[in-house]
């Protein structure tokens, strides 16, 4: 064989790799879109049941096509706090056998070789099978406009390019059949050693056992690869998928790189033992296939079935590789890595952007726990003005700090994921959230003014009159309701509370504005300071102004929540509302008025 045909055969081959990678992606990212993000949430919400942790974790493999993506995931829940290390164990085990699927889909490679195959089964053989799908994909993408149709149109074109990419490997494979020196390597991995450490190198570099796995099922088209080469092989796979989790756990917290080191001794432990059995099966004359030539479907079989007995047999002795994980990670006296962290920076961990759905579920949830920071400054700035306290200053300041670390974080978070390839939803939910950010910072602000009069006030010992106490915990009862609800419509997406807001809202602008001639007509009498009487106005307009932002973000999450055609404008919103009044809101000012009456 010249230089000339083994460089044609070396850029043939990377090239048949290169589309096997991409036709992985494209169809892992297809399915992910089908999933709505909803397989991986689920995640964050198992129990300790070992057994639906498996499951689980095999089925959130198979959509998203990738153990080492599932591990990584998995990572960032434990990194958060979210998920617990002893769940992590089962989703871990779980993946192992998720991943066997890509190795299923590409042994129709197998039908190829079969020349008795009746018409309907021939276009069933990659070759036709192929073209075909790409055919279907392309003409789903350009004929639909919706993200969940397209998505479909995209594990089509994947799955396309990936049996593309598995011919043209096999083809470039097949002419090194003829060498010594190609017969010389695979005789050579027979030593298990050797084996194992080509799989896992293989797999590290490319981080993707399921690719590995398709580029030994088209090496089996030579007829040079036996069962003593291939298992070998196929449990070095394994070992080197391990890689992901571990560098993603890089400077993650003691649990998270502990969930790391169980996916890489549940691996390396299982095919220790497992390499173990079948040598000693061997040595007692067990195994009679020991030399027989692997096909695609063996290959495949071979290592489901691998992944499958591994697992089950794990699963009785799961606390042991957690147990192993600890003691290998040990928690340094001064870490705090089992508590949780008490800022919502903690869920955004840039892991999760491999899953742009569960990335953006976070940094919803991180909105939210802003929200509820606002809200708790809001609270304990009004009780300032019935009993000064110097602590619940203190708290507060802390708690501004924390939502302005939040926002910074949160901005930079949303940047990184409008990175990755969102659906027009997707984007709308981004949108959403950089909007509500916005408005639970200023939420924060007001809340921090109303405490920075109250200090002056306390500074200076001047004091709310009774009747002025009582009125601010009128409007302020009502401010806390409206922020309540805002934060309840932003963490459960709930537009029925979203569309309440309004009411609400026109509720507190009254309120104000009858408070506020009640005290201009105190001042007139005399029977309130004027200092003192400023600070009281203020203190309104800026309740006033946060009970604004709250009407904000309900018509946010209506807009977000409405068709394209239909998106709302505020002012549009606002107008409309106020205008047709409809029987809905009418009932809901009327509740709210008899409500926040004035005395």
């Amino acid at each position: 064989m010249s230089k000339t045909e083994i460089i044609q055969i070396c850029i043939t081959t990377f090239g048949g790799v290169a589309l096997l990678l991409y036709g992985m992606h494209i169809l892992g990212n297809g399915l992910e879109k089908i999933s709505g993000g909803k397989m991986e949430k689920i995640l964050e919400k198992l129990t300790n049941n070992i057994f639906k942790a498996v499951i689980l974790g095999a089925l959130v493999t198979a959509v998203i096509q990738s153990s080492g993506a599932t591990t990584v995931i998995v990572v960032g829940l434990v990194n958060s706090g979210i998920l617990k290390l002893s769940s992590a164990v089962g989703i871990i085990m779980g993946a192992n056998i998720g991943t066997t699927i890509t190795g299923q889909i590409l042994r129709l490679g197998d039908l190829e070789s079969n020349a008795s195959l009746g018409v309907v089964m021939e276009f069933l053989t990659p070759t036709y099978l192929a073209p075909f799908l790409a055919i279907i994909g392309i003409v789903i993408i350009m004929a639909t406009k919706k993200d969940n149709i397209k998505a479909v149109g995209d594990i089509c074109i994947g799955l396309g390019i990936l049996f593309t990419g598995m011919l043209s490997l096999t083809a470039s494979v097949k002419p090194l059949a003829e060498l010594e020196a190609f017969k010389n390597v695979f005789a050579s991995l027979e030593n298990p050693f050797l084996g194992v450490l080509a799989g896992a190198v293989i797999t590290a570099l490319l981080q993707s056992s399921s690719a590995s796995v398709g580029i030994l099922q088209a090496v089996s088209t030579t007829g040079l690869l036996k069962f003593s080469a291939a298992f070998p092989i196929i449990m070095g796979q394994n070992i080197g998928t391990c890689s992901t989790s571990i560098i993603s756990s890089i400077g993650a917290s003691k649990n998270a790189k502990r969930a790391a080191m169980v996916h890489f001794y549940f691996n390396l432990i299982g095919t220790v033992l497992f390499l173990s059995v079948i040598y000693i099966l061997k040595a007692l004359g067990k195994i009679s296939g020991w030399n027989d030539v692997m096909d695609m479907g063996s290959i495949a079989n071979f290592h489901t079935f691998f992944n499958i007995v591994v697992t089950v047999f794990f699963i009785p002795f799961h606390k042991l590789l957690e147990k192993l994980a600890v003691l290998t990670i040990r928690m340094t006296p001064d870490s705090d890595d089992d508590a949780v962290m008490d800022s919502g920076e903690s869920i955004l961990d840039s892991r999760f952007l491999k899953s742009p759905s569960l990335a953006i579920q976070h940094a919803n949830n991180a909105v939210a726990y802003m929200g509820n920071m606002a809200k708790a400054n809001f609270v304990s700035s009004c009780e300032l003005y019935s009993s000064f306290d110097a602590k619940t200053v203190e708290k507060i300041k802390e708690r501004e700090d924390i939502i302005d670390r939040i926002e910074d974080r949160l901005n930079s978070y949303l940047v990184s994921i409008t990175d990755c390839e969102l659906n027009a939803a997707e984007s709308r939910n981004v949108t959403f959230l950089i909007h509500t950010i916005t408005d639970f910072e200023r939420i924060g602000d007001y809340a921090y003014n109303i405490m920075e009069r109250a200090e002056v006030m306390h500074e200076k010992e001047q004091n709310l009159s009774e009747e002025g106490v009582r009125d601010m915990q009128l409007i302020a009862g009502a401010v806390t309701e409206v922020i309540d609800m805002a934060v309840t419509t932003v963490e459960y997406d709930d537009s029925a509370t979203a569309a309440k807001i309004e009411p609400l809202e026109e509720t507190i602008d009254m309120l104000e504005y009858k408070l506020k001639n009640r005290h201009i007509d105190r001042l007139k009498e005399g029977s309130c300071a004027i200092d003192r009487g400023v600070h009281f106005l203020d203190i309104l307009s800026d309740m006033e102004r946060v009970a604004d932002h709250c009407s904000n973000v309900g018509v946010h999450i209506l807009s977000k929540n409405s068709s394209p055609k239909d998106e709302l404008n505020h002012h549009e919103y606002i107008e409309k509302v106020h205008k047709g009044e409809s029987r809905e809101y009418k009932e809901a000012l009327e509740q709210y008025s008899l409500r926040y009456k004035l005395d």
